[in-house]
C-alpha cells in the first residue's frame, strides 16, 4: 500500500516541477510584485486563475495528501518498542550486545590512562 502512494507522490512531484517551469515568470518571488493591474500571485483576489495555476493548486494538494497518506501508513507500521527494548536491556539496565565477530574476541577495553604526556612517535 504505502509502495503505491510513494509511486503516486514521486508522479505529482514531477507533475508539479514541470507545470511549475512552464508558469510565466511574473517577476517577484511568490507572486510579490506581479506587475501592474490584475496581473498579481494566487494571492490576490483580482487575478484570473489560469489553468496552469489552477492545475498546480490540484498537484500540490495531492502531493501534500500523498505525504500524508505516507505518514499515516509509516505510524501505523512502525513498532511499538523503543530502541532500548530492542537492544535487550534487562531490569538491572545491564545492555545484552551480540556476541563479536570470529577473530575479534579478546580485550577490546580502552588503555589505561597513566600519567605521563602522550609523546609522538619517532620520526625513522
Amino acid at each position: 500500500m504505502s509502495n503505491v502512494v510513494l509511486i503516486i507522490q514521486i508522479i505529482l512531484a514531477l507533475a508539479l516541477t514541470g507545470v511549475i517551469l512552464m508558469q510565466r515568470s511574473e517577476g517577484g518571488g511568490l507572486g510579490i510584485g506581479g506587475g501592474g493591474g490584475g496581473g498579481g500571485g494566487m494571492m490576490s483576489g483580482r487575478a484570473a486563475a489560469t489553468a496552469l495555476s489552477k492545475l498546480t493548486w490540484i498537484l500540490a494538494i495531492g502531493f501534500m495528501a500523498t505525504s500524508i497518506t505516507l505518514t499515516i501508513l509509516a505510524t501505523q507500521n512502525s513498532t511499538q518498542d523503543s530502541v532500548i527494548e530492542r537492544l535487550g536491556v534487562d531490569e538491572n539496565g545491564d545492555i545484552e550486545l551480540p556476541p563479536l565477530p570470529p577473530g575479534l574476541e579478546g580485550d577490546l577495553t580502552a588503555p589505561v590512562p597513566t600519567d605521563a604526556p602522550a609523546t609522538p612517535p619517532k620520526a625513522e
